[in-house]
Formats: structure tokens, sequence, C-alpha cells
């Protein structure tokens, strides 16, 4: 049973910086992607950000793009998503998710195996 541990969310003004993380426990093996998804109020949860099992190649939204960052520590078994020039249009709830796999659908919610319960980012104006 994997188990994903998500930390880091808070308040920020706009213009600034928070980095979420996430802590992975259990046996994920070796190919398993990690990445975050976010979910506005009354909306569904929409891809944000994915890396790849070596860490090797990541991938984003567009909508943010050049602002966020997205890295993991296979040593620790940990992803981070590291959030730059906050917009108040980033508040929402931010998802660690993982998957096994050996090719992954990464922007599909339903392709992605397990979910953290989620950390709060509010972005004020």
């Amino acid at each position: 049973q994997v188990q994903l541990l998500e930390s880091g969310g808070g308040l920020v003004q706009a213009g600034g910086s928070l980095t979420l993380s996430c802590a992975a426990s259990g046996r994920t093996g070796a190919n398993y992607y990690l990445g975050w998804f976010r979910q506005f109020p009354g909306r569904e949860r929409e891809f944000a950000a994915a890396v790849t099992p070596s860490g090797g190649d990541t991938y984003y939204a567009d909508s943010v793009k050049g602002r966020f960052t997205i890295s993991r520590d296979n040593a620790k078994n940990t992803v981070s998503l590291r959030m730059t020039n906050l917009k108040p249009e980033d508040t929402a709830t931010y998802y660690c998710a993982g998957a096994s796999a050996s090719w992954l659908n990464y922007r599909s919610e339903r392709a992605w195996d397990h979910w953290g319960r989620g950390t709060q980012v509010i972005v004020s104006s």
C-alpha cells in the first residue's frame, strides 16, 4: 500500500513563493511517476506538473510553466513543487499523485494510482 503525504501549503502574497513537498511510503516500485494536481473550488482536479521515475523529464501545465518547478529525490522517495511568482488564481488545494507505469498519460487524473490528501495554497492579492 502506497501512501503519499503532502506538506508545505499555506498563505502567501501574490508574487511570492512556496514549496510543496510530498513523501511517498510503501512499495512504489522502480517505475513510479510522481506529480501534482490542483483543484479549484467547485471544479475537478487538473494537472499541474509531473516528473518521470528517473527524474530526467518533467512536464507542466501551460498555466504554471515557467513559474513552477517539479523535482524528485529518489533516495528519499520525495517530490517537491517549487512555486514562484504566485498569483491569486493559483489558490487551490494541491494534491500529490503517484503511479506505477512504463508510460503514463500524466495529464489525465484517471491515469494515476495513488493520491495524497491535499494541501491548501492561498495566494492573497
